[in-house]
């Protein structure tokens, strides 16, 4: 599994003579990766792939994780290598402009004006699923699973609406089930055929429904709740199913009640709650537990999802304000409502729309969830030390770990190419491949990592042994300056 986390950008300046365009903050955060690596889209030592994405806004694809930790771990890590590049645009803006700027990295969905922007999952798959089909049977499952990882957001005040509280950010941006459309429809999922890696054995589940997280809890409860749905139609468990009538409709209803508890219209007549449908889920998931191998953090992470659950059902929203993203960010919005002196249902001061904001700023000591972090009112899954280890070494029991080693290989053989005045080897990396390119009388090589789960393959570790050996006795010299 994986994650591709889109970051909002913004530079602030204290003068308004000189406005600082997204298209320009984006080149300056990105001016140090061109810098080192000649490009804006590049894979790093930790494997995970750094770009800047169409808007100009900085985007961060994990590599591929094996487990719900290690792929937080690697997602709280692309924030802290997104904060750096924002830092340091910050002191390069300050410098030219010479008065100080302040950049913001926001990972949230959906910005002031509207624009909405993503955080991707990604989920490996056997073939043997039809795309679609899971797809159907996914849905109820998919649009209910806000309750328990939605962001939580405050729509615009307008002349006759005070603005109202939701619990997803993404709700009200897809237009789509399933289909091969990403920003045009926004699906809930992507059906493009693009698995990186064994195409006779698996697919890529890309869903682009979710909202991206800054509670720990909330994010391992939307993987690990995905990945045993998902587990469970693999093997044909029984999971249960629901056709509602009008799911699109479903997903921005659901957004807006908090106690999860409005009926949903199905196909063949009656009702359903997104509550009752999560309740099933989790429930059948607890069962599920007990036919697959132990893991002591799925099977908490399963009781917490029911308790959640069970609080949501009794109305203590409380109980989830320290695991669950919208629970969190509504109580803080809940106490400035208290000192503003506005009710319960007045969404529309101009400060409540900024703590909305803040709560996504990814900047330790400034976002007030990292505030938050820091006075231990909401629940940590990663250490710092983890973190830090996560933004510069691959996940070791996924392919990941054999392109992070490629890649070391190279930085290395380019800096002795460099200490040596030679000509430097040239490399190529994606998801699934690593080449050489033809060096002096080296022959260009290229080896395919189709297996995902592969941590060893012989091809790949001659590969990084030979450029363990570069530059070689017969380089050419090098005609750079």
């Amino acid at each position: 599994m994986g994650v591709e986390t889109e970051y909002g950008a913004q530079a602030r300046t204290p003068t308004t003579d000189r406005p600082i365009s997204v298209d320009e903050l984006g080149r300056v955060m990105f001016d140090p990766v061109k810098d080192e690596y000649g490009s804006t889209n590049v894979f790093l030592p930790n494997s995970s792939r750094l770009y800047l994405d169409v808007g100009s806004h900085p985007e961060i694809a994990t590599a591929e994780c094996d487990h719900p930790l290690q792929l937080l771990r690697h997602v709280r890590a692309g924030d802290r290598i997104v904060d750096d590049l924002a830092r340091r645009a910050e002191e390069a803006l300050s410098g030219r402009l010479h008065h100080p700027i302040s950049v913001f990295q926001l990972k949230n969905n959906v910005d002031s004006a509207g624009n909405s922007y993503g955080s991707h999952e990604n989920y490996l798959i056997s073939r043997e699923l039809v795309l679609k089909e899971l797809g159907t049977s996914l849905l109820p499952f998919l649009i209910t699973r806000q309750l328990i990882c939605g962001a939580g957001s405050i729509t615009p005040a307008t002349s006759t609406d005070p603005g109202r509280f939701l619990l997803s950010q993404r709700a009200h941006h897809v237009w789509e089930g399933v289909s091969s459309a990403t920003t045009r429809s926004r699906p809930i999922i992507n059906t493009r055929d693009e698995p990186h890696a064994d195409s006779s054995r698996y697919r890529r589940m890309h869903v682009i429904l979710g909202d991206s997280n800054m509670a720990d809890s909330s994010f391992l409860l939307r993987i690990v709740s995905t990945q045993l749905v998902l587990e469970m139609l693999e093997s044909g468990f029984y999971v249960p199913e629901w056709e509602l009538h009008d799911p699109m409709s479903d997903v921005r209803t659901i957004a807006g009640d908090i106690s999860g508890k409005t009926p949903l219209e199905l196909s063949a007549g009656g009702t359903v709650t997104a509550l009752e449908i999560q309740r099933a889920i989790a429930d059948k998931a607890a069962e599920w537990l007990h036919h697959r191998p132990a893991d002591a953090v799925v099977h908490r992470l399963v009781q917490l999802w029911r308790e959640l659950l069970d609080a949501l059902d009794a109305g203590d929203v409380d109980r989830l304000a320290r695991d669950v993203d919208w629970a969190i960010k509504l109580r803080l919005l809940r106490s400035y409502q208290q000192r503003l002196g506005v009710s319960a249902e007045d969404f529309s001061h101009p400060k409540l729309r900024h703590i909305d904001l803040a709560y996504h700023d990814i900047r330790e000591g400034r976002g007030l969830f990292s505030l938050l972090e820091t006075k231990g009112a909401v629940k940590r899954w990663a250490t710092e030390v983890e973190i830090a280890g996560a933004t510069v070494t691959p996940p070791t029991t996924t392919r990941a770990v054999l392109r992070g080693a490629f890649l070391e290989a190279a930085r290395d053989a380019v800096l002795r190419a460099r200490e040596a005045g030679v000509e430097a080897p040239t490399t190529i990396v994606d998801w699934t491949r690593l080449k050489l390119n033809s060096y002096g009388t080296v022959d260009a090589r290229t080896v395919e990592l189709a297996d995902p789960f592969a941590t060893t393959d012989a091809d790949a570790e001659g590969l990084i042994a030979l450029l363990g050996n570069l530059p070689g006795s017969d380089a050419e010299p090098s005609h750079a300056d």
